[in-house]
């Protein structure tokens, strides 16, 4: 038996207890430049210049889908060969490309994207913008949210982990402060206004005041952050915010899984309280009546079985809620697994399989593309869940698919938007159903017809 074999064995033998594997596969995944997509319409008050090549340019053309004429808040800082060989200065043409960003945006913070190219150069992005922020007199953050990562969400992780440094001293006799009943609590990760103001109320309800939001809307707002300040993330590819947040300013991470689903939304509104020794109210019934209206999905969805391969480190969190829902999930593929950020996460999909008592996916951390086709094959699963450049091989092949980037964009979090998620899961599912309906009736015709002319 070759090597191959046996983890193709390993991999379908799900477990009681968790079990992690890790493979050394190749990283199919969109560039985590692409968190500029997002973030420049989240930091209303933002430029995100990216330092890249012309293939950063057309990807983020490509992916954004943004027409220049609308004049979005981003723009390319194209390396051409003479930066490359070293003959212009980096600070001249960056203080150039800076002055008209000043002049035309007058954008309260310039954001620089560092990508492959800064890296292997070794251009000195910080040296140069500490120095051009005390000439320009704008505020320079360097992020270098390249290829190198393993998932293109980490790109928000390295633009967080930076503003971290920005956020204003936290000071306990403020005015503000002491009027709260609990230490000052604040929220990262960048979600729609509608759903941060969702996971707001939810808070409300228990008594919880929410202190402000990494990144907040405006650069202007960024939350107080220091030793006393409790912080939360939302999403589970925020691990460097987390561990900026807890060494670099002493604040208080709260250990929660994340809202993703009504069971992690309690459990993620539970840790909240729990940390501040505030008495929960009224959750165990919240989550009941989303069950209850989740019930027509679950009904058609359970027993289907799906298979993650692994694309923007959300896996863990959707496998855990669909598995509620009485999927099965036979394996969770994750391109990069923090196990201390998401300890809670992972308890509660452990809780989650025994309490429904079903076997524990196995978890395989940078998985072996080739390995998981082959599994695929043998395990045909209702639906792969993967990134597009495996979506249309496996669809040709008969393997329904869904891309992991919606759920990326998609409004996922609290209890009111768990129906959508599971819209996104049985959408493949029901086209295809419509589709074989389609090709039987169509075949019943062409036969009835044959039989006419004949």
């Amino acid at each position: 038996m070759n090597q191959n074999t046996k983890v193709k064995e390993q991999s379908q033998t799900p477990t009681n207890t968790l079990n992690f594997d890790c493979e050394t596969g190749n990283y199919h995944t969109f560039c985590p430049i692409s968190c500029v997509s997002w973030l420049y319409q989240k930091i209303e008050d933002s430029f995100f210049l990216v330092i890249g090549t012309k293939t950063c340019g057309y990807f983020l053309q490509n992916a954004l889908g943004v027409m220049i004429f609308a004049e979005p808040r981003y723009a390319i800082a194209e390396l051409e060969e003479a930066d490359i060989s070293a003959q212009v200065s980096d600070y001249l043409e960056l203080k150039r490309l800076c002055l008209q960003i000043k002049h035309d945006r007058n954008p309260s913070v310039i954001v620089w994207i560092g990508t492959c190219t800064t890296e292997i150069i070794k251009i000195d992005l910080e040296g140069i913008a500490q120095r051009l922020e005390a000439e320009i007199q704008v505020p320079t953050i360097v992020a270098r949210a390249n290829g190198l990562d393993y998932a293109f969400t980490q790109g928000e992780d390295t633009v967080l982990a930076a503003l971290v440094h920005r956020c204003p001293e936290y000071n306990k006799n403020d005015s503000e402060t002491t009027q709260l009943k609990h230490p000052p609590l604040v929220l990262f990760g960048s979600l729609p206004s509608s759903v941060a103001g969702q996971l707001e109320l939810e808070l409300k309800k228990q008594g919880i005041k929410v202190s402000g939001w990494l990144p907040s809307n405006r650069y202007s707002k960024l939350p107080h952050v220091g030793e006393g300040v409790f912080v939360a993330g939302v999403n589970p590819f925020l691990s460097r915010t987390a561990a900026a947040l807890m060494r670099r300013r002493k604040c208080t991470l709260i250990g929660a899984p994340f809202p993703i689903g009504p069971d992690g939304t309690r459990a993620w509104v539970q840790n909240i309280c729990d940390a501040f020794g505030i008495e929960s109210k009224g959750l165990d019934l919240r989550e009941e009546k989303i069950w209850e209206k989740l019930e027509p999905h679950c009904k058609n969805l359970r027993g289907k079985s799906v298979f993650l391969i692994g694309d923007n480190l959300l896996e863990i969190s959707l496998a855990r809620f669909l598995i509620k829902c009485g999927i099965i999930v036979y394996e969770i593929g994750i391109p990069y697994l923090d196990q201390r950020f998401q300890a809670a996460e992972l308890a509660l999909l452990e809780t989650t399989c025994h309490e429904i008592n079903v076997p524990i996916p196995k978890i395989v951390e940078k998985p072996d593309n080739y390995n998981q086709v082959q599994r695929i094959r043998e395990l045909r699963p209702d639906l792969v869940i993967t990134g597009i450049a495996h979506a249309n091989p496996l669809e040709a092949r008969g393997i329904s698919t869904k891309w992991s980037v919606e759920f990326t964009f998609a409004q996922i979090h609290g209890f009111g938007n768990a129906n959508d998620i599971l819209e996104l899961v049985t959408r493949p599912l029901r086209r295809n159903n419509t589709l074989d309906q389609f090709n039987n009736n169509y075949s019943t015709e062409s036969w009835s017809n044959q039989k006419n002319w004949s």
